[in-house]
């Protein structure tokens, strides 16, 4: 039986020295996307790493290959998977999946009763969200944690989002509700994204083109 490529655990004190690269590698492939993500520093992943709330993937000779970790809002009541990595040379490989299974384990871990959302640009990462029970959903349906919508600011595409008072942005918003989950039959899932995913991604595309034309057509007009 082959041994599997990657260990995925959770992290802690010994993982401490990957955080640069990690924040490094968040921010190359945030850029690469042309969409942006919060940037965090290295201080923030290693009190993550610390504080047991994050994964990390590693390779056989122990050099990391993905991370993620879990952010907490509204006293709690929500939950973020972020930060989502994947080193480059390890992409395509499915590791995304795995690492995405194992930091949703341990959010219903240490947070059995909190809601568990996400914001994402990317359908394989929408794919990956909805395969664990993620719905999407409108921003109002999301966290109103002012300390939350602040981590925003580094992105790329802030101003759009205080331009619709946060109530959208390029980013979709996607959602796990234990208690809803509780009540719904395992054979009704209100969401497929294998049949509605084309749609999707066409409607991703016209969102994108829409906001990006406005924003510049606000920035053009205050020159």
């Amino acid at each position: 039986m082959r041994k599997p490529k990657f260990t995925i655990k959770i992290a802690g004190a010994e993982h401490v020295k990957f955080a640069e690269q990690i924040c490094e590698e968040m921010a190359s492939s945030a850029k690469a996307r042309g969409t942006g993500i919060a940037r965090r520093k290295p201080e923030y992943i290693e009190k993550k790493m610390l504080e047991g709330k994050a994964v990390i993937a590693l390779t056989r000779t122990g050099f990391w290959a993905g991370f993620c970790y879990i952010e907490t809002w509204g006293h709690g009541n929500y939950v973020a998977n972020s930060g989502l990595i994947v080193a480059p040379a390890f992409r395509k490989s499915g590791l995304a999946t795995d690492i995405k299974k194992k930091i949703f384990e341990l959010s219903r871990t240490k947070y059995p009763d909190s809601k568990i959302f996400g914001l994402t640009t990317g359908l394989a990462v929408m794919k990956i969200n909805s395969d664990l029970g993620y719905e999407p959903v409108t921003y109002s349906e999301l966290t109103d944690d002012d300390q939350f919508w602040k981590g925003c600011q580094s992105c790329v595409n802030y101003e759009i989002l205080m331009s619709k008072d946060r109530k959208n942005c390029l980013c979709t918003a996607m959602l796990y509700d234990p208690v809803e989950k509780a009540k719904a039959k395992p054979a009704n899932k209100l969401w497929d994204f294998a049949k509605q995913s084309k749609i999707y991604e066409r409607l991703l595309r016209l969102k994108e083109y829409v906001f990006l034309e406005k924003n510049k057509t606000i920035k053009n007009g205050q020159k």
